[in-house]
């Protein structure tokens, strides 16, 4: 199980204007900025580490959605959607911060393509 300092807690808890509370992310992101999905996978010292903790609180922060979960071969998968720009982001997090207690050794991405709309309405730990 994760814990968070208190102080860790707050600072790792999205911030959602409340004009856009009721609205949803997805309506957040109206916008002309094409929409990007990729899906990913992450190599190293990813599973026992929070990683699907804090990368679902750098989702929910850069403004993205999809999801993440731990695979049986020790590694972390997922898929990212939003704004080209939020998703190069997320990538750039994925590749190379992580989590505190991570150590990624690589991360792969796969299928990225221009989507029309949002698959998902926020972003979500899957088990």
């Amino acid at each position: 199980m994760c814990f968070l300092p208190l102080a860790a807690a707050a600072v790792a808890a999205p911030r959602i204007p409340l004009r856009l509370l009721g609205r949803g992310l997805a309506a957040a992101m109206s916008t002309s900025e094409p929409l990007k999905s990729v899906d990913y996978e992450v190599f190293g010292r990813v599973q026992g580490v929070c990683f699907r903790m804090y990368t679902e609180g750098e989702a929910k922060k850069i403004g993205v959605v999809g999801w993440v979960k731990n695979t049986s071969k020790g590694t972390v998968t997922g898929q990212v959607q939003g704004p080209e720009e939020k998703v190069n982001s997320m990538k750039s997090w994925l590749s190379k911060i992580g989590s505190p207690s991570s150590r990624i050794d690589r991360t792969e991405f796969s299928n990225e393509k221009t989507i029309s709309k949002l698959e998902y309405s926020n972003f979500s730990i899957r088990y």
